[in-house]
């Protein structure tokens, strides 16, 4: 039998009183770990303000099970960071959804079009700006992740897009980062000053960082390639942290999953409102691309993918991230008041969609319609 961690987390390390998630998050998630070849995984559940955190194998070598506190680079799951930054400066009058990226970039560089439509920032936190995934670049094997904004502002000029923006809708880390950049400059401060104001600190959280604190290596979630070998972890640059640069713990997500679930509550109503929308309809976009892997898109929100609701399975937001060698997938329902975040620590794309489907089947099963 794997190893397993079982706890409870939330605000407190009080235990939760909630029998049901005691019962079931453990259960299946034995079952999903003992059918997956990967080192190790956490579960966290948030559910009508109870929640749970579950951990399995072990979190790196020599090491016990993953906790609460392991932290956990959770990749493109900073995206949606990005765009609750982005859904606060909307509502509190610092930015528009349709402003051009153009008038909000602060770089002295002119940001490319096509058929004469010009992006937006709404463009870029839906996918649909036309840009690459990546930004071209030559990668220094000395820090082989790392790309300074110079890399970004000496691309974008020369940048053909790969349709006009608003047309389709295709995956990129590029867009994010470009996003991140421009809040910062429209805020007029650094981004990672944004992301504790209107994300971190709303919520709580106390181990989400762009850059890991000093004792932080040792609760770190090991990562490991497709082949099981170690993956070091490298740093990024701070630009991209609009796209895929953050830490966090499953305690932090259960915090966070409980401040987008408090949707009776009048504190940041017009954030969480505007956070949770959505703006892009799937129907007529041409291609649309990137946005399927983990579950079928039927709408864009602010980096949120969006699932319509499908038999007993209520609508779901979420969205996938990965890392140095962890997989992370995030899911809630606020309408049914759930969420589930899961990590493993293997690159291993099979496991990925088993992982995410556990997180939507957990919330059918938990919440249905």
């Amino acid at each position: 039998m794997a190893s397993c961690a079982f706890l409870f987390a939330g605000a407190t390390t009080a235990l939760s009183d909630n029998a049901l998630l005691e019962e079931v998050v453990p259960f299946e998630g034995q079952i999903l770990f003992l059918g997956m070849n990967v080192p190790g995984m956490i579960v966290a559940v948030v559910r009508n303000g109870e929640s749970v955190v579950v951990g399995f194998g072990k979190s790196a070598a020599g090491a016990g099970a993953p906790d609460g506190d392991t932290m956990i680079r959770v990749g493109s799951i900073s995206k949606v960071f990005t765009g609750q930054v982005f859904a606060s400066l909307v509502a509190d009058g610092t930015v528009r959804l349709t402003d051009r990226l153009q008038d909000r970039l602060g770089w002295p560089v002119k940001v490319p079009q096509r058929q004469g439509r010009e992006i937006t920032l709404l463009n870029l936190a839906t996918h649909g700006a036309g840009l690459p995934r990546e930004v071209e670049r030559v990668r220094d094997p000395a820090k082989p992740d790392f790309v300074p904004r110079e890399t970004y502002a000496a691309a974008l000029p020369t940048q053909a897009l790969l349709f006009p923006p608003g047309t389709g809708l295709h995956y990129s880390n590029y867009g994010f980062d470009l996003l991140s950049e421009a809040l910062a400059k429209s805020a007029g401060r650094p981004y990672s000053q944004l992301l504790k104001e209107r994300t971190f600190d709303p919520a709580g959280l106390k181990d989400t960082r762009l850059q890991l604190a000093e004792n932080d290596t040792r609760r770190l979630f090991q990562g490991h390639g497709a082949d099981g070998q170690v993956v070091a972890n490298t740093d990024v640059s701070d630009i991209q942290a609009g796209a895929s640069g953050l830490y966090s713990t499953a305690n932090d997500m259960v915090r966070w999953l409980t401040w987008h679930l408090a949707s009776a509550s009048r504190t940041d109503a017009e954030m969480r409102a505007l956070d949770h929308a959505a703006y892009v309809q799937r129907d007529g976009l041409n291609p649309v691309s990137g946005l399927d892997e983990l579950g079928h898109m039927n709408a864009m929100g602010l980096g949120w993918v969006i699932m319509n609701p499908e038999r007993d399975r209520p609508l779901i937001l979420q969205k996938s991230g990965g890392r140095q060698g962890t997989l992370s997938y995030i899911a809630l329902s606020p309408a049914r008041n759930i969420g589930v975040f899961i990590s493993i620590n293997k690159f291993d794309f099979p496991a990925a969609t088993m992982m995410a489907d556990m997180a939507n089947q957990l919330i059918q099963q938990l919440a249905p319609r």
